[in-house]
């Protein structure tokens, strides 16, 4: 095989200390991508992390009565509690607090100033200190950042500045010419006409009002402006600046940053034409997808509809909160988020769909064949229209994925499964069995056992703990992404475990 690398990167997120379905919903669809594409033999790198530096970290930690590093610290253990929930299967968790970082930064920074590209000078503008974003007057809605709604504060201090006005042809032209750089279309259409071809202002990269920052190695009365900090992460988490930097010369440039609407502008503006002033190539796609919204509006403890996704984890199963997050919402555009209807897609699709076909398929063989895979010659017409239609989803998910359209991906995979119940209908075993001759009954169970085989390996990198229950009931090892170009890899004679749900339907009751 082809040596095949992918690096696909979500941003690190802010310290909050109440995090909530929103902020899984990046990291889960991550996590599913690099398993994927794990599963379909690239060398693969996933990197997480947080972003711990900033005027609103110091803040509060000052209000808690802690130092900064104590405060993210705490956080951070509670972050990786989550993402643990969750089964996210990142490769490198990053802090921006990490020495290695701070180095790499520092050292970026001097080598942009020593070149010209970060001047010394003096900011008067508006900033808000929750995104950690400068605004003009012109960019404010209603008086507001357009971000987060939130009151902007006037800022007035000596600063380094950063030349992006030197950058903006030759962003303009990269990404005229790159279509597949900012997706979707929706987004680079926003980043051109509203931000871009208005004319870039030089961005300041410094401050001086507080300290909790990476120094500027040469003024260290100044730190480096948070953005600034956080978005090198994506080399120097490879390595960059270091004297081991054998993973930023494997994996750069990146394959896929997925990053949240909101900060679209900063991995699309400012990052690309900082690698261009490191003379560093650009990654091929920063896809800006929506948000998860209840009731029309963001999800915020401030807003009262926050609740710790852990709850949902704990009370349906971490695979049913995956599933519900992959498959509900279109890649791309805001979805609606409720426990409603996180109930009403686990019962329709994994405890109807799903797990009532695992479980009497298994039950079935069980009790007709004593737990035994058996098969036959007896072959219809009926069978081979099932497993064509079972071997070509493969080439299927591969393009939608290609194509990062995971809840069509998703509905492949059901379709199997969809497609098994209705061959059971269509041959009805139960009349089989009461034949002398069980041939026909061994085709049957065989072909249902081996497409649901074929069915968990596809499913696997969005709901791996559901894949590896099927392979233990199945007792099979066959589970790679090769094994799948072949119907009939269940070898007859191997004993399947003992059957048990999948998922159970869950009463409405709960959510009273």
């Amino acid at each position: 095989m082809e040596n095949k690398k992918y690096y696909i990167t979500t941003p690190i997120y802010y310290p909050s200390a109440n995090f909530h379905i929103g902020h899984c919903y990046t990291t889960i669809i991550a996590d599913a991508i690099a398993r994927y594409k794990r599963l379909n033999g690239y060398d693969t790198f996933f990197l997480t992390g947080s972003d711990e530096h900033g005027q609103k970290i110091e803040k509060k930690a000052n209000e808690a009565g802690v130092t900064p590093q104590e405060y993210v610290d705490k956080i951070i253990t509670d972050a990786k509690d989550l993402w643990s929930s969750l089964g996210i299967s990142y490769d490198k968790f990053i802090r921006t607090t990490d020495e290695k970082h701070c180095i790499a930064v520092q050292k970026i920074f001097k080598k942009l100033y020593d070149q010209g590209d970060i001047y010394k000078g003096e900011y008067k503008g508006l900033y808000c200190t929750p995104c950690e974003s400068f605004w003009t007057e012109s960019q404010l809605v209603d008086g507001k950042c357009p971000d987060c709604g939130r009151d902007v504060e006037e800022a007035h201090e000596e600063a380094y500045f950063f030349r992006l006005s030197k950058y903006q042809d030759r962003l303009v032209e990269y990404i005229e010419s790159h279509p597949e750089f900012i997706q979707p279309v929706s987004r680079k259409n926003e980043m051109i006409n509203n931000f871009i071809k208005p004319g870039l202002d030089d961005l300041c990269v410094s401050r001086t009002s507080f300290k909790w920052g990476i120094p500027v190695p040469f003024d260290d009365k100044h730190v480096i402006y948070v953005w600034l900090d956080a978005l090198t992460n994506y080399i120097t988490a490879l390595g960059y600046t270091s004297e081991n930097d054998d993973n930023f010369k494997k994996y750069w440039p990146a394959n896929l940053h997925i990053v949240g609407k909101e900060i679209v502008r900063f991995h699309t503006i400012i990052w690309p034409i900082m690698l261009m002033a490191l003379d560093l190539p650009l990654p091929e796609q920063v896809f800006g997808h929506g948000w998860l919204v209840i009731d029309g509006g963001k999800i915020s403890k401030s807003l009262g509809n926050y609740k710790d996704p852990r709850e949902y984890i704990n009370d349906y199963g971490k695979d049913a909160v995956r599933y519900f997050v992959l498959r509900e919402v279109p890649f791309g555009n805001d979805g609606a988020f409720s426990e409603e209807s996180l109930i009403n897609r686990t019962n329709a699709d994994l405890a109807n769909v799903l797990g009532n076909l695992v479980n009497r398929t298994i039950s079935m063989n069980k009790k007709y064949f004593d737990n035994v895979v058996v098969n036959s010659d007896a072959t219809l017409e009926i069978d081979e229209i099932l497993i064509s239609s079972v071997l070509s989803a493969k080439e299927k998910i591969e393009k939608y994925m290609d194509e990062l359209k995971i809840p069509e991906a998703l509905d492949e995979i059901f379709e199997i499964f969809r497609k098994c119940n209705k061959y059971i209908d269509e041959t009805t075993p139960w009349i089989l069995a009461k034949d002398e001759n069980k041939d026909r009954l061994k085709k049957v169970i065989y072909n249902l056992l081996e497409s649901i085989r074929i069915g968990a390996v596809l499913l696997s990198p969005y709901l791996p703990d559901t894949s590896k229950e099927i392979f233990r009931q199945l007792n099979t090892s066959e589970t790679s992404f090769d094994s799948i170009d072949t119907f009939g890899k269940l070898k007859v004679g191997d004993v399947l475990n003992e059957p048990s749900p999948l998922f159970l339907r869950i009463d409405k009751e709960k959510l009273s």
